[in-house]
């Protein structure tokens, strides 16, 4: 059976794709890709179809991470097509929670940062409007937090 995992950020341009190619790429790295499945949205409308932020893509590329597809939204029917949904930070956190009406998913439900070994950081913090320090911070961070998520669900 495949594990199903969404990660989720605002705009689905910067974290979350990262979180998603990052994971992609640890997966493949351990001849994982049958066991689990990965996908990324974002909790606003605003760069629906566009590819991963540029910036972003830079510093991926330097630790060997391709960053592959296009922005989307978070939709009430990915509750049922994931069987995790990891959080960015506080905010998409609660944004994908009031999407809940029924209380039946938080569950599903997590912050990207509680899977971090090495980062003390409770939140992945948004790269977009900062300087290159930041996107590759953001790259390290989730590269523990998709290490360690990993180690949590491996097959």
């Amino acid at each position: 059976m495949t594990t199903r995992l969404l990660f989720v950020c605002l705009g689905n341009i910067c974290r979350s794709p990262s979180a998603e190619n990052i994971m992609n790429y640890l997966l493949e790295q351990r001849d994982l890709q049958q066991q689990v499945s990965c996908d990324s949205a974002g909790t606003s409308s605003y760069h629906i179809g566009s590819p991963p932020d540029s910036r972003m893509s830079s510093a991926a590329k330097k630790r060997g991470i391709k960053l592959v597809g296009r922005a989307r939204e978070f939709t009430v029917n990915d509750f049922d097509q994931f069987d995790l949904i990891l959080a960015m930070d506080d905010s998409n956190y609660r944004n994908i929670l009031s999407l809940d009406s029924s209380g039946q998913y938080g569950h599903k439900v997590k912050r990207m940062c509680e899977f971090c070994r090495e980062h003390p950081d409770r939140e992945v913090p948004d790269p977009y409007y900062g300087g290159a320090d930041g996107f590759d911070y953001v790259i390290d961070l989730l590269m523990d937090a998709c290490d360690g998520l990993l180690q949590e669900i491996e097959v």
